[in-house]
């Protein structure tokens, strides 16, 4: 990924324009990624992050361009909390596991899955979850990260009915421990069991090629940051 800056002078009765200008060209641009533009009185400083090389808009007005190349060094600042601090950090998400496979283990569609179930799994879970949502990396450093998650689920042919079971077990469990209940907390913490789940399925599959090596997925935020008031 690309990072280009672009320094604009834009005369003061044509700034309307520009603004709605710049917002129409990149958010068609197929290569763009994002882009933001900030202003100090007549001149702007646009930033885009270029997927595939791409022009900026409004050429003319373009005073000074420079690009970079984009590094693995990004993430949210300390005014936002990490969904696993949101959570109730460690303890909450244990509480989670240990009443969600007191679930899994009572149920007839996805018991037998873990029948043979370490004891220490939900902790296990826990660790992992927790570092998914901003928490301590231990399921990396204690675990063996996503090889070691993958090796849980190669072979085991996972259905459909099954996936949505614990979905919907884990949501019942979230309720009942208490995790938090705002519409934020809740899109979030969904939106990466949809998506890992899913993944499981694709992964369990007796004809599956997955990846065999990534690093332990990071989960923000997304679009819905937390309501803080």
């Amino acid at each position: 990924m690309t990072i280009e800056y672009v320094r604009y002078l834009v005369p003061e009765d044509g700034t309307e324009a520009f603004e709605r200008r710049v917002a129409e060209h990149l958010s068609a641009a197929p290569g763009c990624a994002e882009y933001d533009l900030a202003r100090d009185g007549q001149s702007y400083l646009l930033r885009i992050a270029w997927d595939e090389p791409g022009e900026p808009p409004a050429p003319e007005l373009a005073a000074e361009r420079t690009s970079y190349a984009a590094t693995r060094v990004r993430g949210a600042g300390g005014a936002v909390p990490t969904i696993y601090q949101w959570a109730g950090g460690t303890a909450a998400f244990e509480r989670l596991m240990e009443t969600f496979y007191d679930k899994v283990l009572k149920d007839d569609l996805i018991g037998p899955l873990f029948a043979h179930m370490h004891p220490e799994h939900p902790r296990y879970v826990a660790m992992w979850l927790s570092e998914v949502f901003g928490g301590p990396d231990r399921y990396t450093t204690e675990r063996g990260g996503y090889v070691a998650m993958l090796a849980h689920h190669l072979g085991k042919a996972i259905s459909e009915p099954q996936r949505r079971r614990w979905v919907a077990l884990l949501q019942d469990a979230a309720d009942e421990v208490g995790l938090p209940a705002d519409p934020e907390f809740r899109a979030a913490f969904l939106g990466y069991i949809e998506w890992g789940t899913r993944l499981a399925v694709t992964n369990s599959q007796p004809d599956a090629d997955p990846i065999r090596q990534a690093p332990v997925p990071r989960w923000g935020w997304g679009v819905a940051p937390p309501y803080m008031g």
